[in-house]
């Protein structure tokens, strides 16, 4: 993690402290939250989204709350520097629960999100593009909150440029309710982030809110379904638990994940080893 990547994640968590302690929701604290991480360009989401293999930037994201299980999200969405906001506003001004692709790209026009020019597609053959995906290596990268605000509601979510080299056409877990995220007030919420296929077969979040649901601390939670993707599936994850009781837990089986968590006291604390 570098020392701009840290400074961001602390003002992070400080417009999202700030805003439960005016008393706003945990889905607006979240939502803000993960706006100043897109914005920064420093991560693997909004203005700093990874090109896919036709040079595309198409991007992912989600968003729930715990009162009422409401649930929004977006995927393979270009243009805009902010898919956690076209998440929100799925959830908030539709009955749906997931928009994708062109049709979720005129959706947030509508409502004037703020835009950002795509680059030019590349003339790649598609052996080409199988052939880059299977050599990848570099395959991370999500940007996630979860939050508790003063009515005991939680909230969690998510947003990415997916995995490096990756298909044009390839969804991953953060734009999958139960699998990137997932919100419960009677369990907890959870907020992913890795290599998503493997996420995706676990239906991690939801998995860790059963969990949760089942008296597991948020560590012990997380732990255990960590532990379940590495030797079930070989996976690659972290998390981001957080019990309605407001105990929490950042856990990981990647040698680093960039995270940090404020209560208000003293300075946000970040680093990029949790155990």
């Amino acid at each position: 993690m570098s020392d701009a990547q840290g400074e961001n994640l602390r003002a992070a968590l400080e417009v999202g402290y700030h805003l439960l302690e005016r008393g706003a929701p945990a889905a607006a604290a979240v939502e803000q939250a993960i706006r100043a991480l897109e914005r920064s360009g420093l991560f693997n989401a909004g203005l700093g989204a990874r090109l896919q293999l036709d040079g595309a930037r198409r991007m992912d994201a989600s968003i729930m709350e715990g009162r009422e299980l409401r649930a929004g999200a977006v995927a393979s969405i270009e243009g805009i520097v902010h898919p956690i906001t076209a998440a929100r506003l799925v959830m908030e001004e539709t009955d749906h629960v997931l928009l994708v692709g062109p049709m979720a790209t005129r959706f947030v026009k509508h409502f004037k999100l703020e835009r950002k020019r795509n680059p030019a597609l590349k003339q790649v053959s598609y052996d080409m593009m199988l052939k880059r995906a299977r050599l990848a290596r570099d395959r991370g990268g999500t940007v996630g909150a979860v939050a508790l605000d003063c009515c005991g509601t939680v909230a969690a979510g998510a947003s990415t440029g997916g995995i490096a080299r990756m298909l044009p056409g390839r969804v991953g877990d953060t734009p999958l309710i139960g699998c990137g995220v997932y919100a419960d007030n009677q369990a907890g919420a959870v907020s992913m982030t890795g290599i998503g296929e493997g996420i995706i077969r676990l239906v991690a979040a939801k998995t860790i809110c059963e969990q949760l649901e089942k008296g597991e601390t948020p560590a012990s939670a997380a732990r255990h379904v960590l532990k379940m993707l590495v030797a079930r599936i070989q996976g690659s994850a972290g998390a981001l638990v957080l019990a309605p009781d407001g105990r929490f837990a950042i856990a990981h089986v990647t040698p680093h994940m960039a995270a940090g968590w404020w209560n208000g006291k003293g300075k946000p604390v970040v680093g990029d080893r949790f155990r």
